[in-house]
This record gives structure tokens, C-alpha cells and sequence, in this order.
């Protein structure tokens, strides 16, 4: 399949729409022109990707209208459609699929001026855990989260060293010592199953949590 073919079947919608189309007009692949309505602009693709982002990029001081044409089966799209969608709008694209064997054409997306809302609760989230968190323990890009330490699980390991050097203790007692005042519900709630209560309040550090606290002790917090 080539970009081409996803032309014939575009052209066909859009004049159906009275618009007058050529391809292939100062660098844009599809121009399609209606009365004196600012021209139309689809950049062809075999899959949504960087490349044709930075095209539409630069058919913007053309005109205020700009699309992307994909085959409509495109495996890349369909995963990531919703993150894809909010990234057209975020740069004002809109987004057309092309069925080339059906000659059938759907404007899943009209260019629109994208104003992001502020969702204040993640915000306060972002900054709670930026504040929160001891020193700066990642390397940003880790592709995994796997080792990525939060301030949650920065709280869970000095609560696990805690226990690891006094043993048995009180939740109350863990508390007061290390200013933890969540101490308590972390080793109830016991996110990463390192905690057992063993009596009223008393709680130990298991197996697990002494073989893992070691992997985790390798990743100090910078300062």
C-alpha cells in the first residue's frame, strides 16, 4: 500500500463537499479549495507519526485547516487513539480515515483550537509527591517503573529499616520515632507485603521485606 492510494478515495469525499481538489500543490499532498473559505490541507500517511506531525507543523502558516489523512486499519492509531486524539486537538489537526478498498472516508477529528483544562486535583498530586519525595532518587526516562521510588515507598523503607534494626514494634512507637505519622496505616494497608501484624498494634518485618529492602537500599536518594 502507498500514500497515494489514499488519495483518490479523499479527493472523491471532498468534492462531494464542493470543494475544488488538486494533490501534490507547493509540497502539501492534498489542497482542497471551496469559494473563498481558507483552503484545506491533508498531509498523507501510511501511519500517524512524528514525520507527518512536523508537516502539518509547517502547513500551519498556510492555513488554519490542516488534517491528517491515514489508512483507516492503522494498528498504531487504534492503541493509542485516545492519546493520539488529544494530541491532534492540542495542535489544532484534525484527523481523517481512508479506506482506500471501500473508497470509503471518516473525519474522526476537525481542527479546533485546543484549550487544555486544568485539573487541579492532579496538579496538587504532581506537587505533593515533587514535595514529599526525599532528595531525587530516579533517573528521569526510566522505562520502567519498576524501580522507581516514591515517596510512599521511601516512607515503607525506613519503617522496613526501622524493624529490620529494633524488631517487634508498636505502630505507635514506629510513629513517634521516625515522625511518621501514616507509619500505622502504611503497615496495615501493607502495599508491597513486607509488614505482619503479630499482635495488637505490633507489627514485624517478613521475609520478603528483608530480602527486598536490600535492592532498594542500592538506589540512595541524592541529595
Amino acid at each position: 500500500m502507498k500514500e497515494s492510494d489514499l488519495y483518490l478515495p479523499l479527493k472523491k469525499y471532498l468534492e462531494s463537499q464542493n470543494y475544488e481538489v488538486k494533490g501534490e500543490v507547493c509540497d502539501c499532498d492534498v489542497v482542497a479549495v471551496r469559494g473563498n473559505e481558507s483552503p484545506v490541507i491533508v498531509e498523507l500517511k501510511l501511519s500517524l507519526n512524528l514525520d507527518v506531525l512536523l508537516q502539518g507543523v509547517d502547513r500551519i502558516s498556510l492555513s488554519s485547516l490542516i488534517y491528517i489523512g491515514i489508512p483507516h486499519d492503522s494498528k498504531a492509531f487504534k492503541k493509542k487513539r485516545k492519546l493520539a486524539l488529544k494530541l491532534l486537538k492540542m495542535l489544532g489537526f484534525g484527523l481523517i480515515l481512508i479506506d482506500h478498498i471501500k473508497n470509503k472516508v471518516e473525519v474522526v477529528l476537525d481542527p479546533i483550537e485546543y484549550k487544555p483544562r486544568k485539573i487541579k486535583q492532579k496538579k496538587e498530586k504532581l506537587l505533593g509527591e515533587f514535595q514529599s519525595r526525599v532528595g531525587d532518587p530516579n533517573l528521569g526516562g526510566m522505562a520502567s517503573r519498576r524501580g522507581v521510588i516514591t515517596s510512599y515507598r521511601q516512607k515503607a523503607l525506613k519503617i522496613a529499616l526501622y524493624l529490620e534494626r529494633h524488631g517487634d514494634c508498636k505502630a505507635s512507637q514506629i510513629a513517634k520515632d521516625l515522625d511518621e505519622l501514616k507509619a500505622r496505616e502504611i503497615m496495615y494497608n501493607n502495599y508491597y507485603s513486607w509488614f505482619e501484624r503479630v499482635g495488637k498494634g505490633i507489627y514485624s518485618l517478613n521475609a520478603k521485606g528483608k530480602e527486598e529492602i536490600k535492592f532498594w537500599l542500592e538506589k540512595k536518594p541524592s541529595s
